[in-house]
């Protein structure tokens, strides 16, 4: 961070510190996961530093083993479709409630949010009942819906975020010119919000791809997903192969929340530029 060229030197000092501090902040909250990429990379079946080799032998076991190839298959199965799903919803939830009309519209919304306030482990024993009750629990369908009502709160409060700046007379005029209402939401409210419903998605993604509490709960060993695989491998035994797995959802959450980030940018410009 640097000081503007007119600040004086007080001033310059002070950003100085600022940056200082938010590098040691960004240290703080980073280093843990930081620690576990150069062990990913030993030659030994032990962690410590410093490392006694270099291999690629923990991402090799990672990559080919049968074990965990199914759960990174089935991860990114459950994934998939769950935030298809939590998508769908969370948009049409957000078109709803931004009409500004709805009644108990605050209550809806904490309805909405809920699976993310209330602690997961209580949603995942209720989830569990409720499954089983209806004969969902260990199927791949199950799975994918429990997902994605841990989803579906991100998608809302993303689209919700990005519809505060829409230009609904955009769609007024679209119906007067004679547009049916599905033409107009496809043809102008889904470009325009289009940033705010990917960034959801991914999100959405991201909450599905990292979750173990509910599968822990909901899946079968045939649906085992890479998060609760790490889960298992850690109270099963110890490989260094869980810090090469560890490290590949690093990397991937890490490209998502850049992508995100991008997303969010452009949204900014474009209500910036009036567009949106």
């Amino acid at each position: 961070m640097l000081a503007p060229s007119y600040a004086t030197p007080k001033e310059q000092f002070a950003y100085t510190l600022f940056a200082i501090y938010c590098a040691f902040v960004f240290l703080f909250l980073i280093g843990p996961i930081l620690v576990i990429i150069p062990l990913s990379f030993s030659s030994e079946p032990w962690f410590t530093y410093p490392l006694p080799g270099v291999s690629l032998r923990w991402y090799e076991d990672f990559f080919f083993n049968e074990r965990w190839r199914v759960a990174i298959q089935n991860s990114a199965i459950v994934a998939f479709f769950s935030t298809i799903l939590a998508t769908a919803l969370g948009t049409l939830a957000a078109l709803g409630l931004a009409r500004g009309n709805v009644p108990f519209q605050g209550l809806i919304m904490s309805i909405l949010i809920s699976p993310m306030i209330v602690p997961v482990v209580i949603v995942a024993v209720a989830m569990f009942f409720g499954f089983a009750a209806v004969g969902l629990n260990n199927t791949y369908i199950g799975l994918i819906m429990a997902h994605a009502i841990l989803a579906t709160p991100f998608v809302v409060i993303t689209v919700t975020a990005t519809l505060t700046g829409f230009d609904r007379s955009l769609t007024r005029a679209a119906a007067s010119l004679g547009a049916a209402p599905w033409t107009t939401f496809r043809m102008v409210t889904l470009p325009l919000i289009a940033p705010g419903v990917t960034s959801g998605a991914l999100f959405a993604f991201v909450t599905s791809w990292d979750e173990v509490v509910v599968a822990l709960f909901l899946s079968s060993p045939e649906q085992r997903t890479l998060p609760r695989q790490m889960f298992s491998g850690i109270r099963e035994q110890i490989s260094p192969t869980i810090t090469a797995a560890a490290t590949f959802l690093v990397v991937f959450a890490a490209l998502l929340m850049a992508t995100i980030e991008l997303l969010r940018r452009r949204s900014e410009r474009l209500r910036g530029s009036g567009i949106a």
